[in-house]
């Protein structure tokens, strides 16, 4: 039987405390501070650019991003460098790898979490599909036989008996500002061919709503978590996400 999963729709104020919550609720659940398993789903107020855990500065345009007061962070998963802001859902889920020890393989893990998104979208989309190492994307309808595009971008962290699994869904994001704050990555799925962002994404054509009513219903999420980690959230926060250089 598997645990309860809690849904925690929580959007908090900065750009640092939501990246630090992710991280403090898998914190919560290594220590055992958290009975069962989270799906957090939560939606930026503001534009900012979020480094992989290995990925290079240089893959920024910080001129621009200064000039547009769109703030630099790192999350400690990999994965490429994102923007997150309004238009972008994004969700974390905390597992249990004691209770799903399969998950403790990256391969198995990526396969079955975004399997399940896949799944819980495709009612709303033709096309979903699973591409890259963690990628969902769209097919596109067209005559020139164009590669699918890209909408969701995910990374994971494992710790121990728990992982920690986060991404971003665009369905209302302008693709347009990507190419300003976003250098040409350092490595990129075969798939992308060698497009430029706004070429390579694609919003998810669904409402919020209908996502985030999906998502609540694929991962069987129906109980909220009252009690979130709040005093860890702030101390990595105010420490190690207040800086990109870590």
């Amino acid at each position: 039987m598997n645990p309860q999963i809690y849904h925690l729709p929580l959007t908090l104020e900065t750009p640092a405390a939501n990246l630090a919550l992710d991280e403090a609720l898998l914190d919560a659940a290594f220590e055992g501070e958290l009975a069962g398993e989270v799906l957090r789903l939560w939606e930026p107020c503001e534009f900012f650019v979020v480094l992989g855990r290995s990925s290079s500065l240089d893959e920024v345009h910080h001129a621009a991003c200064r000039a547009d007061g769109v703030p630099v962070l790192r999350r400690p998963t990999g994965g490429a460098t994102i923007v997150a802001g309004p238009g972008c859902l994004m969700y974390a889920v905390v597992l249990d790898l004691e209770q799903r020890p399969e998950l403790r393989s990256v391969d198995r893990a990526h396969q079955f979490v975004l399997g399940r998104i896949a799944t819980a979208l495709s009612p709303l989309a033709d096309g979903v599909a699973l591409a890259g190492t963690s990628d969902l994307t769209l097919a596109v309808a067209n005559s020139l036989g164009e590669p699918p595009r890209k909408f969701s971008g995910n990374s994971l962290r494992l710790k121990r008996h728990r992982l920690l699994y986060h991404g971003t869904i665009m369905y209302d994001f302008p693709l347009e500002q990507l190419g300003r704050w976003l250098a040409k990555p350092a490595r990129a799925p075969q798939y992308r061919c060698q497009r430029a962002h706004e070429a390579f994404v694609i919003n998810f054509p669904a409402s919020r709503e209908l996502i985030v009513t999906a998502l609540v219903n694929a991962w069987d999420a129906t109980t909220t978590l009252s009690d979130w980690p709040r005093q860890r959230t702030v101390e990595l926060a105010t420490g190690r996400f207040a800086s990109v250089e870590w």
